[in-house]
């Protein structure tokens, strides 16, 4: 009874809340005074991400950092009662952002992450690509990992550095499902398909792969896999045949990293950096992004998200966006 009291308590502050900053929202949807922008931040127009200098220096040639923590998947990063995490559309904005900022020389990604989506590394990787044709100098600082598509994002970089203990490498595609039809039968769950044609229902949870079905499947593997392949032979200027031998899916360390063309440097973030500012030269600005958005007390928020069925809203959109087996680059332990 307790329990459910303070559960009452907390959801009844959440719905005042939510109705205090509604009313707000409604009160300056219009123009933001000076007076509300000490509790709301950020531009009024919430046009694009916002800018923050963390090392000061000359703004004419300046550095951005960015960030890729988690699993690289899009859709991601909506939901307000958990910790930020990866947030795929907001970095493609960021990336696209530094690209038509000419006072923007040099990129300092750090990458932590077991990989993610082929779809999304790829987008990323592309993005990233753009920013060389500008001219600009891209570093990647691996953290505790950087395997799979977390390695792929990175293998454009003109230097990746990487610690001795940094697990990267993982280098192929993974497709996986989980087969219940045993354990179903054991409980006499019967599942009714009606298809319209043999493999419609290829890789179902419900069902016994059969050789037609691997076989279509691992064409797709090997196609990703080959992409893979021509993205780190390009990226480090290797011959395919040598990434052939080290892409064989293994994690490496930083120092095998290094001995295997992986990486360039052993070293952290700040070592990163430092070599990045004396190759751009003089004194750079260094700066990160946040979403675009309004803040509550300098914390990023949407107010929409406040509203009283945000958590159902949420719900929903993860059953919406659900997915079914797909190609991903991505480290399982």
């Amino acid at each position: 009874m307790k329990k459910r009291l303070i559960a009452i308590g907390i959801a009844s502050a959440l719905l005042i809340i939510a109705i205090l900053i509604q009313s707000i929202s409604f009160l300056t949807s219009s123009t933001f005074t000076e007076s509300s922008q000490g509790l709301f931040g950020g531009d009024s127009d919430n046009e694009g991400p916002r800018e923050e200098v963390i090392e000061e220096g000359s703004s004419s040639e300046r550095i951005a950092r960015l960030s890729v923590e988690g699993t690289i998947m899009s859709g991601q990063g909506s939901n307000p009662f958990m910790g930020e995490g990866y947030n795929h559309e907001a970095l493609l904005e960021q990336l696209e952002v530094i690209k038509e900022d000419s006072s923007i020389n040099g990129v300092l990604l750090y990458v932590n992450s077991p990989g993610g989506g082929v779809f999304e590394s790829a987008e990323l990787h592309d993005k990233l690509n753009e920013l060389k044709e500008e001219d600009k100098s891209l570093y990647v600082s691996m953290g505790g990992m950087a395997a799979s598509g977390g390695y792929y994002i990175s293998a454009p970089a003109d230097q990746i550095y990487a610690s001795e203990e940094t697990f990267t490498g993982s280098l192929g595609v993974i497709m996986q499902s989980v087969n219940y039809e045993e354990l179903a039968d054991e409980y006499g769950v019967k599942f009714n398909t009606i298809k319209s044609g043999e493999f419609k229902d290829i890789m179902s949870p419900t069902k016994e792969m059969t050789e037609e079905d691997r076989e279509i499947l691992q064409t797709l593997v090997d196609e990703s896999y080959q992409g893979f392949v021509d993205v780190i032979s390009e990226g480090r200027d290797m011959p395919e045949d040598e990434v052939i031998e080290i892409a064989d899916g293994r994690i490496y360390s930083g120092q095998q990293a290094l001995d295997n063309g992986l990486i360039d440097n052993i070293g952290f973030e700040e070592d990163a950096l430092a070599a990045l500012k004396e190759e751009i030269g003089g004194n750079p600005e260094v700066i990160e992004y946040h979403p675009s958005g309004e803040t509550l007390f300098g914390i990023p928020f949407d107010v929409k998200s406040f509203l009283p069925t945000s958590e159902v809203k949420w719900i929903n959109e993860m059953i919406e966006k659900r997915q079914g087996p797909r190609l991903m680059y991505m480290y399982s332990e």
